[in-house]
């Protein structure tokens, strides 16, 4: 596969065969060349589980401290107080069953995260071939299915994340921007990596974290080594 210029300069400046500190990998990832947006720095990380065993996913949330840099739009499903409550804590959207067939019928995704109350999961769950491939079904474990929506709508628009493994057993998410700086990136890393650690499930066994790279959305990946 080619690449371009900008990937071959920002690629020699990392030295494929070293485990950086994470400090250190963020101040490489800050010298690669810009490009004309912000680039999105992004987590991979290989953990030493089987996504396959229910007793050995790893799934959940944490508030970065400096925020992802990108603002989320979220949808509230709920009714009454509750939907007046979701509209005067800044959600983006809020509606109830008449939002249905918007989503089913007109593709309608303009939003990034769903929150709902619990009375809503009945007209939720008839949405759930249409959002769950998408990783917008609400869930109470990541927080998403509450009756308290403003501290859900509150923690979602500071910099909320939810990390999930995917079926290779890997956890993929965005964890900043480039012009963050060095500084910002490790403090929500070290926050990302403390949770991930503290998740690590009862039945895992053998090496936890098998591998960790940070990337931005168009470089090369910078090995840390994470203890």
């Amino acid at each position: 596969m080619k690449r371009g210029k900008r990937y071959e300069e920002a690629a020699k400046l990392v030295d494929s065969s070293k485990l950086y500190e994470a400090k250190e990998a963020f101040e490489v990832i800050e010298k690669m060349p810009k490009t004309k947006f912000d680039q999105t720095v992004e987590l991979h990380v290989k953990l030493g589980v089987d996504s396959k065993h229910a007793d050995q996913q790893v799934r959940g949330t944490v508030v970065l401290p400096h925020g992802t840099g990108k603002s989320l739009r979220v949808l509230v499903f709920a009714k009454g107080d509750k939907a007046k409550e979701a509209e005067a804590a800044g959600a983006d959207y809020v509606g109830a069953e008449e939002l249905v067939p918007k989503i089913e019928k007109e593709n309608w995704f303009d939003y990034d995260v769903i929150v709902a109350t619990p009375d809503m999961m009945g007209v939720i769950g008839r949405l759930g071939k249409v959002l769950g491939p998408k990783g917008l079904m609400p869930n109470p474990k990541s927080g998403t299915v509450t009756m308290d929506v403003t501290k859900a709508i509150s923690e979602i628009k500071s910099g909320k994340v939810e990390y999930r493994l995917d079926k290779t057993n890997i956890i993929h998410l965005g964890m900043g921007k480039v012009s963050f700086g060095a500084e910002k990136l490790t403090e929500n890393y070290q926050v990302l990596m403390d949770a991930i650690i503290k998740a690590k499930p009862a039945a895992a066994k053998g090496q936890y974290i098998k591998s960790v790279a940070v990337t931005t959305t168009m470089g090369p990946s910078v090995y840390i080594n994470q203890k």
